[in-house]
């Protein structure tokens, strides 16, 4: 499902393809990112080496994180050694038969994007039922038994980054309405020490992600800082365990006040806040198409970002630092 954002910026502290999509063509001539969906983690390893990094989600596969080029930035889940799910974004990044960057125009005017998908899975039937927003913002297609969720930049209606999953995987995301019958499958449920993993794992993908948007636009890449960090996760936690959701907490007070509390020095400072999106991914993906949170994510005079990410509550803490000479 969709999520909520809001954004918030503050200045002067109190204080100091573009071709037809061939479908008819079998899943497995496809090159790139398409062809890894149940591959084995093994065949992973020697196509693409060994894994930056790996993160637990809550869905039952981990994420193998290739994070060293920005143009061409893969995140692949594995779960029981082989692959449910992989993602990508960068220019050069292999999502055949789409290309990031093509406009989403060519797949409308193709009839490819439907509002409804059905499914079956353990002979359950599935459907699921997509709003005008989802339609807009990520529509989902189907070829054979993969599923294509497109992210869509609508200030230029083109594709931002690529989601390819199983039908298991998909349900066990549930990121739009879906009407079933049978039983639910659902994702295993998270211990408090996972969510702990996890909420770390989505704290680093937003900062690479944040860093591949900006310089697709041509901004300068930021500097994760762990202070800062710290204060956009107490906000998070603070949203989600006292049921609300803005940037002034009832008890803490607004973003300069918890600046200051995490002794935070600055000359500009900004905030993106998030909830209930599946992930990090689709967080991102969310604030590139709301202008204020877009323009938080691309203002070039911040340097430094600090994520907090607790259960499904995210924040980023954008700040201005002079650099010491």
């Amino acid at each position: 499902m969709n999520g909520d954002e809001h954004a918030q910026v503050i200045l002067n502290p109190p204080s100091a393809m573009k071709q037809n999509i061939p479908f008819q063509k079998e899943i497995q001539q496809y090159q790139g990112l398409i062809s890894f969906i149940g591959m084995e983690s093994t065949q992973i390893k020697k196509q693409l080496g060994e894994p930056h990094r790996i993160d637990r989600s809550s869905y039952d596969y981990d994420w193998w994180v290739y994070n060293s080029n920005s143009q061409n930035y893969i995140q692949i889940g594995i779960e029981n050694g082989r692959v449910v799910t992989v993602f990508g974004t960068g220019d050069d990044v292999l999502v055949e038969p789409f290309e990031i960057g093509q406009p989403i125009a060519e797949l409308r005017s193709q009839g490819l994007i439907k509002p409804k998908i059905s499914l079956k899975v353990d002979k359950n039937p599935y459907r699921f039922e997509l709003t005008e927003v989802d339609l807009k913002t990520r529509p989902l297609l189907a070829m054979g038994n993969i599923y294509i969720q497109l992210y869509v930049d609508t200030f230029t209606n083109k594709i931002s980054s690529i989601r390819f999953l199983d039908g298991r995987t998909l349900i066990k995301l549930r990121p739009y309405e879906l009407a079933y019958r049978g039983e639910l499958l659902s994702a295993k449920k998270v211990t408090e020490e996972e969510w702990k993993e996890i909420e770390q794992g989505n704290k680093s993908q937003i900062l690479d992600l944040t860093n591949v948007i900006r310089v697709r636009h041509g901004r300068h890449p930021l500097k994760g800082d762990e202070q800062l960090a710290e204060v956009a996760f107490l906000h998070s936690k603070d949203m989600q365990v006292n049921h609300y959701f803005d940037h002034t907490s009832p008890t803490k007070g607004g973003l300069a006040d918890r600046l200051a509390e995490g002794d935070i020095s600055y000359q500009l400072a900004g905030e993106n806040i998030a909830a209930k999106y599946v992930d990090g991914i689709a967080a991102v993906e969310g604030w590139l198409n709301s202008e204020g949170h877009r323009e938080t994510l691309l203002n070039e005079e911040y340097n430094y970002l600090g994520v907090g990410v607790f259960e499904k509550y995210y924040t980023q803490n954008f700040i201005q630092v002079w650099d010491e000479q």
